[in-house]
């Protein structure tokens, strides 16, 4: 008993040091761009009220945006997809670990990337990469409850918004498209692109839809898991 908690604690701090490179490779990419344009991007509903936590996109239209993909993972804790979503750019790896006791089956029937990891445990991790930009849904055929988004940009440059639905970037100098992405915007995704000029350093985007509602996730503590 004492040797399985060992080794679940050994791999947890594994996992929390893979997590933060990531975020240190994420703030190491902006850094590069230190000394290109800020430009802030606000998201709005339909009602004018900020949307927190939207993934906004900014896709240069005259340079190219060769940088090397930072990894990603997408992990299970407690029964949940963490974090619920996750952005990275085309061509990332993603690491799946389960930090829950209990197997996963983790599944996605989306366009942009079609894939299932049979049931695994927290003794064993998966990793796949992400060719194509587009959003992935994902699921897990063990607890039907669980859902969680990978979201893939076709460019380094993205971020989500924060609690006052503000996006910031520093870019290269230069013009860029705008995208944008929420699995609870309904509009059409012809109306969630946008352009900023290099003399251009703001950028709001209204929604013409409502926002789908926000469902909260169901107690399932009745329900049996499989060892």
């Amino acid at each position: 008993m004492m040797k399985a908690r060992s080794m679940r604690f050994a791999s947890a701090l594994l996992r929390l040091s893979l997590t933060a490179l990531t975020a240190l490779t994420a703030a190491v990419c902006q850094t590069a761009f230190a000394n290109g344009s800020i430009k802030e991007i606000s998201v709005l509903s339909a009602n004018g009220e900020p949307v927190p936590g939207v993934v906004v996109a900014l896709e240069p239209l005259d340079q190219n945006a060769d940088m090397a993909p930072a990894p990603g993972a997408m992990d299970q804790i407690d029964r949940q997809f963490v974090p619920h979503i996750l952005v990275v750019q085309r061509g990332a790896e993603v690491r799946f670990p389960n930090s829950d006791s209990i197997k996963h089956h983790v599944f996605s029937f989306s366009a942009a990337r079609t894939f299932e990891i049979r049931l695994f445990d927290d003794s064993q991790e998966e990793s796949l990469d992400f060719p194509r930009a587009g959003s992935v849904e994902l699921g897990c055929n063990v607890h039907d409850w669980m859902l969680g988004y990978i979201y893939v940009a076709d460019t380094p440059h993205f971020t989500r918004t924060n609690r006052q639905g503000i996006a910031e970037l520093t870019v290269p100098d230069g013009d860029y498209r705008v995208r944008i992405w929420h699995p609870r915007i309904q509009d059409d995704e012809r109306l969630l692109l946008g352009s900023l000029s290099r003399n251009s350093s703001n950028y709001i985007h209204r929604l013409k839809e409502p926002l789908l509602p926000n469902y909260e996730q169901e107690s399932v503590g009745e329900l049996q898991d499989y060892d």
